[in-house]
Formats: C-alpha cells, sequence, structure tokens
C-alpha cells in the first residue's frame, strides 16, 4: 500500500541521512546559541530572552559560513547522493539558502531522532520502576505495570511518526534544492542539445573507424596475401605489399589514436581530419595493393568546405574500400567536378566476381548514404551495365 511505502522505502532513509548530516553539521552553531552567546550577554535577564537572541545570533551566523566555497560544495555533494537532484549550484545566494534549511531542517530532525529512543527506554524503565523521570531538579512518577504500558507505545508511534516526517521534509527540501539549484529550462534545454551533439559526435567517429580501420584491412589482407605467394620469386614485389602494408596500418592507427583521443575528451583537434586534399595519399596506397586506381579532377578542390570536404572523402574511401574487397583486383575510376557551387563525385568499377547484393549488404553503403545526408547531399549507388557506380552530389553554394 502507498500508505506504508515511506517505511519501507530506500528513499526515506536516503533522505534520513541527508538530515542527520545537517544536523552534524548544526552542533557548532547550536553550541554558540546555547552555551557562547548567555555567556557574552550580561544584560539578557531571563532564560527565553538569552535563547532568543541566541538563536537569531545563530541564524546569522548560519547564513554567513553558508557563502564559503567548501561549504557549497559540500551541500551539492550532499544534494546529489542523498536527495537524487543534480545540484550544478547555480549561484552563491542559492546554495546559502539551501545549506541554510539543509542545518535548519536537520537540526529538529537530529533532536527528535536522538530524544525520541532516548524517552522509549524511560518509558519501558517507568512501566517497571513507576519513575519516568527521577533528576535532583524533577520528579515525575507514574503507575507501575500495565497501567503505564501506553506508554513505551506512544514512543513508538512517535518514531513512526518521525519517519513520516522525515520522508515529508526529505521531499520538501528535494523539491527546494531542485529550485535552488538544480537546471532551469534554459540549461536543460542546453544540457539536452549538449547530449545530442555528443551521440552525433559518436555516431561520426563510428563512421570514421568503419571507413578509416575498414580500408586500411582490406588493403592489408590483400597486400598480406601477395607478399605471400611472392616472397621466394619476386623480392622486389614483396618489398612494396610490405611497405604498402606499413604505410596502411600507420594511417589506420593515427585514425584510431584521433577517434580515441575524442572519446576520451582529449583535445578535439588534435589531429587534422582527412579532406579531399589527402585523396592522392590514399590512391597510392590503394594502387600498392595491384588496384589500378585513376583520379579525375574538375574545378578547385580547395574552394569544397572542410565539412562536405571530409565526408566526401570518407564516402570515396569506403568506396576505394568496397572496390578492393569485393570486385578485386579491378580498376576503378575517381571523377570529382567542383563547379556551381556544387561537388559530384563518382567511383565506378568493374563488377567482376562480386554480386550487386552483396555489395549492398553490408554497413558500409548505409554509412556513405548517412554522410551525404549528413552535409545536405544524395547518394546513389548500383550496377550500371558492367559496372558499379556510386555517385554523391553535394551543393554547398549557400553553406
Amino acid at each position: 500500500m502507498r500508505f506504508f511505502r515511506p517505511l519501507v522505502s530506500a528513499v526515506t532513509y536516503r533522505r534520513w541521512v541527508y538530515l542527520i548530516l545537517g544536523a552534524a553539521l548544526s552542533v557548532p552553531y547550536l553550541l554558540l546559541a546555547v552555551v557562547a552567546m548567555p555567556s557574552l550577554m550580561p544584560f539578557a535577564t531571563t532564560v527565553g530572552w538569552a535563547s532568543l537572541v541566541g538563536f537569531v545570533v545563530m541564524l546569522v551566523v548560519l547564513a554567513a559560513t553558508a557563502f564559503l566555497p567548501a561549504v557549497r560544495v559540500l551541500e551539492a555533494a550532499a544534494v546529489r547522493e542523498l536527495l537524487a537532484q543534480p545540484a550544478p549550484g547555480r549561484g552563491r545566494v542559492r546554495c546559502a539558502a539551501m545549506f541554510v534549511l539543509h542545518v535548519v531542517a536537520g537540526m529538529f530532525t537530529g533532536l527528535a531522532t536522538l530524544a525520541l529512543p532516548a524517552g522509549f527506554g524511560f518509558a519501558i524503565n517507568a512501566v517497571f520502576t513507576g519513575r519516568l523521570v527521577d533528576t535532583p531538579d524533577a520528579h515525575l512518577t507514574v503507575p507501575r505495570g500495565w497501567a503505564s504500558a501506553w506508554l513505551p507505545a506512544a514512543f513508538v508511534v512517535a518514531f513512526v511518526v518521525l519517519i513520516y516526517f522525515v520522508w515529508g521534509v526529505g521531499g520538501l527540501l528535494r523539491r527546494a534544492a531542485a529550485r535552488l539549484l538544480g537546471w532551469s529550462a534554459a540549461e536543460r534545454i542546453a544540457q539536452l542539445e549538449r547530449r545530442t551533439d555528443l551521440l552525433a559526435e559518436r555516431t561520426r567517429l563510428a563512421r570514421e573507424l568503419h571507413d578509416s580501420v575498414g580500408h586500411a584491412l582490406s588493403v592489408v589482407t590483400l597486400q598480406a596475401g601477395a607478399a605471400r605467394r611472392t616472397l621466394h620469386t619476386d623480392p622486389g614485389f614483396t618489398e612494396e605489399a610490405l611497405t604498402a602494408i606499413e604505410e596502411s596500418a600507420r594511417t589506420a592507427l593515427d585514425d584510431l589514436d584521433h577517434v580515441l583521443g575524442l572519446l576520451r575528451e582529449e583535445a578535439r583537434d588534435r589531429t587534422p581530419h582527412a579532406g579531399l586534399a589527402n585523396l592522392p595519399a590514399l590512391i597510392t596506397v590503394t594502387q600498392q595493393s595491384g588496384t589500378d586506381c585513376r583520379l579525375e579532377v574538375e574545378g578547385d578542390i580547395a574552394k569544397v568546405p572542410a565539412v562536405v570536404s571530409r565526408e566526401v572523402y570518407r564516402i570515396l574511401q569506403e568506396c576505394l574500400t568496397n572496390a578492393v574487397r569485393y570486385a578485386g583486383k579491378v580498376p576503378v575510376t575517381i571523377a570529382l567536378a567542383v563547379a556551381d557551387g556544387q561537388l559530384r563525385a563518382a567511383v565506378a568499377n568493374p563488377l567482376g566476381s562480386a554480386r550487386p547484393s552483396r555489395a549492398r549488404g553490408g554497413r558500409g553503403l548505409r554509412g556513405m548514404a548517412e554522410r551525404a545526408e549528413l552535409v545536405g547531399g544524395k547518394l546513389a549507388a548500383g550496377p550500371v551495365g558492367e559496372n558499379w557506380e556510386v555517385v554523391v552530389t553535394v551543393p554547398w553554394g549557400n553553406r
């Protein structure tokens, strides 16, 4: 039943710990109000007046110390861990107000938490001895036996009420923390935007790894097989194959190191992104694998925006990877055309022994289409006669 949920909920006892922490923090302030202030106020002629002035001074000192940086850090951590409420700390005044509420509520909760078990012990003793309070200044007696059995039961009920009190006060403090320390609507929107950007960046990094490392492994696999077959018959070709393996592996390791650095949230621009300017090096590595690759360029690729250049480069890299992996050592032609604020890139190669359905089946073609859409372009891929062609068109004149 919902009525009994606070009694067994872990949330209640986490809130209790939070309030007890406030009670512990209130001890020096209580000593100031109860012990130090009366001795410093000879003009206070009554205990009530001294207590009132001491309590006011305690609140003033409490509010003043709430502005200490260490106090703000402590309160933010307590709210975050014990009240399950994010607390970025939105200003010193708000944190100070939350700390004062915490200490005052904790002080009363702590006093009740100490007093009720002690009172229960006195009540049990009174049932057998008839003395509830027996001090030099006060004597309170009750009947012995069953006539006083209601006293321990009353303290048990009071303790249950205290649990509900803790649950309720803790809930109010959690709401107060949400108002005082929590994210505003604008901050929550900004946080969601940062989270969305992070997820988009990680998706892009996954594509980077797929394209870069996949291409390098394809080249390494072909070159290693060729080197194994010509190791004893053609040492010169074997040396070229091993050189291609070394360069492909080094490039893949650089890309992998860059991506891992980004995932570890290190400097994001530690190494530059590959772009269309890196196409000659990519073609050279592909040619070293035994694939005849030609590049035809019309227009000035330096005018292409960096983001378009990077994504189209990765698309072309994936095209070469698919050609090497599925079609074998067939000639590949890459044609780039830059004109009128638009980039058109086309890759064509004979189908060879590969089946079109297989080329369509992997994640590579889907990743290429996503890259093209990311920069506002379109990608078309499929068999054209005896060739497999991939054409990507990206308008960038209005960027």
